[in-house]
């Protein structure tokens, strides 16, 4: 029973840690770092985090790295680490955490269409959980853009009574998204979502051929670390650009790189290994209610009725795509 439970667990504690990380990198990026700066920052890290471990606990049980593996490895650095984040951040500077959030939401339908492509997910269109499915995928789309056009009236719920002094500092130094980048904060957050569920269904092969999580997450990270450090300096090379003298940078950096990559990469490795891509991927509508309550909390966010309604949308989506994958997986059985 408890190894059954948690699978469960260890995603909902995936999203808490992603929530932290969304607050710590929009402080980041409002301090004047570069998000493309921050994001090779964050492979670094992560591949100083978990090298050890893979060194000392698969040194054994480690399957032979053939050339097939190196280059699926090779292709999940590219779509989990490089595409995803650099998108993701570059989309988060022009946008609000909550939205941002939100619009990770179509990453459970995207993931679903691309292992249906794949057939790694049974469709079953003419059974009513394929048909749930479908709708729950069309309702995916529909409500992450909702959230990210129609914000609504601001819900009359009064400011909260936490001052974090450097968040005010940066809310108040920072200008709101200009309007030219109203539709490119959300589509970099999209096309985020897109490569993030293309690593899903990669990374769902890398685990069945190669059952070594901190491995294959060592190489991973330290693949996207040269490849991010090199679109790092071309965005923009001076040392200034790259310190890390500001607590905030530093924070947001060893944060995003330890949990969010090194910890986070290895768990949905094993996850993924034990119940599929998709069952992974119904979790992140979660990380749209922490986030909205963390930054309506912390950094002074209005909350909207657009908001509420996707909040609220977004639980419903979980409870109903974990009961069609529960269904489903009572079917195979």
């Amino acid at each position: 029973m408890l190894a059954d439970f948690m699978p469960f667990l260890a995603n909902v504690l995936l999203q808490v840690g992603y929530a932290g990380m969304n607050i710590t990198s929009k402080l980041a990026l409002e301090s004047g770092m570069k998000p493309l700066i921050l994001v090779a920052y964050r492979q670094i890290f992560a591949t100083l985090a978990i090298a050890p471990f893979a060194f000392f606990l698969e040194r054994k049980t480690r399957p032979k790295l053939t050339m097939p593996i190196l280059f699926q490895i090779f292709l999940c650095s590219l779509t989990g680490a490089t595409a995803n984040q650099v998108f993701y951040f570059v989309g988060l500077q022009n946008t609000t955490a909550t939205i941002a959030c939100a619009l990770n939401n179509v990453l459970p339908a995207a993931t679903f269409l691309l292992a249906a492509i794949c057939r790694q997910e049974a469709v079953g269109i003419k059974k009513a959980s394929g048909q749930a499915k479908v709708i729950g995928t069309l309702v995916c789309v529909g409500g992450a853009m909702l959230l990210s056009f129609y914000h609504g009236h601001i819900i009359g719920i009064g400011e909260s009574s936490i001052h974090w002094n450097y968040a005010n500092k940066m809310a108040n130094s920072s200008p709101s998204p200009s309007g030219s980048n109203f539709f490119l904060g959300p589509f970099l957050v999209m096309a985020s979502a897109v490569a993030w569920a293309l690593w899903f269904i990669i990374q769902g092969q890398t685990s069945k051929s190669f059952p070594a999580p901190y491995t294959s997450t060592t190489l991973m990270c330290f693949m996207a670390s040269i490849e991010c450090t090199i679109i790092g300096i071309f965005s923009d090379p001076k040392p200034s650009a790259w310190s890390l003298s500001s607590s905030m940078r530093l924070i947001a950096a060893l944060y995003a790189g330890i949990i969010c990559n090194a910890v986070a990469f290895c768990v949905m490795s094993w996850c993924i290994q034990k119940r599929g891509p998709l069952y992974v991927s119904v979790f992140s509508p979660l990380l749209l209610v922490i986030v909205a309550i963390l930054s309506w909390a912390l950094l002074r966010e209005k909350l909207y009725v657009g908001t509420y309604v996707e909040v609220t949308k977004a639980g419903d989506r979980d409870h109903d795509l974990e009961m069609q994958l529960q269904q489903g997986g009572a079917a195979r059985g």
